[in-house]
């Protein structure tokens, strides 16, 4: 089964959540388990509160899913700088943020980062299902959603 979809958010931090929910549902409707939803889930996140919380000042930022049997995709992509995943520092120990990229880098299989001419950037995670394989959805909150992503 194959799932692609594109969400375009305001830039607020609420937005977070709905898209967590949004592409949790989507990975538990194509059987994708728990194990493997959690990183994505946990990354996702955290690209989107960098969206929300470092880029420009626009109208909001968009995300878009690809979900195929043996891999999932997302990219954040906002409009502002960008920056070289490489030189990124190592977050100082009593700092209440600066986490994210090094948390994305170490769950997920693929992190890249690119910048567009016009200054949009995007931010690109991908997660190999190589320790589960999708079986069948289990039950969850939206069972509306399931004859969407099916």
């Amino acid at each position: 089964m194959e799932v692609k979809f594109s969400i375009a958010l305001p830039r607020q931090a609420y937005t977070v959540a709905v898209m967590r929910d949004f592409l949790g549902e989507a990975l538990r409707t194509t059987g994708v388990c728990a194990e493997c939803r959690f990183p994505i889930l946990l990354a996702a996140s955290e690209a989107c509160a960098n969206a929300v919380d470092h880029g420009a000042a626009s109208a909001g930022y968009r995300v878009e899913v690809h979900i195929r049997s043996d891999m999932c995709v997302v990219e954040v992509a906002h409009i502002g700088p960008g920056f070289n995943l490489d030189r990124v520092p190592l977050p100082d120990l009593e700092a209440e943020s600066g986490r994210g990229i090094l948390l994305m880098r170490q769950i997920m299989d693929d992190v890249s980062l690119a910048s567009d001419r016009d200054g949009t950037t995007r931010l690109r995670l991908g997660k190999r299902f190589d320790e589960c394989s999708p079986g069948p959805p289990e039950p969850g909150r939206w069972s509306l959603l399931e004859p969407v992503l099916r």
